[in-house]
């Protein structure tokens, strides 16, 4: 049974940061590109940053340069560091593979930028 668990959410003020963590069970992560995404009240789901099994990353334009995604393979663990982080940042961030599975959601980790 895979399952993804997400941590590392919190309050910070404009221009803080914050790092996610996600652990994952299953074979998932080993063979999946994995991705982090985040849904903001009254908005769709997006992804803002990928990373593939050979660790190439990819990011929404959105946090281009203020955000940088990692993994490591031997804690099955998939990281998303959050810099220079703005109000509108403000979302739940879940991660997934991506594509996404919808089996695969989490309860997701809570971030809050005050402004």
């Amino acid at each position: 049974q895979v399952q993804l668990v997400e941590s590392g959410g919190g309050l910070v003020q404009a221009g803080g940061s914050l790092r996610l963590s996600c652990v994952t069970s299953g074979s998932i992560f080993s063979i999946r590109t994995m991705g982090w995404y985040r849904q903001a009240p009254g908005k769709q789901r997006e992804l803002v940053a990928a990373i593939t099994t050979g660790g190439i990353p990819n990011y929404a334009d959105s946090v281009n340069g203020r955000f940088t995604i990692s993994r490591d393979k031997a804690k099955n663990t998939v990281y998303l560091q959050m810099n220079s982080l703005k109000p509108e940042d403000t979302a739940v961030y879940y991660c997934n593979s991506r594509p996404y599975i919808d089996y695969y959601w989490g309860q997701g980790t809570q971030v809050t930028v005050s402004s």
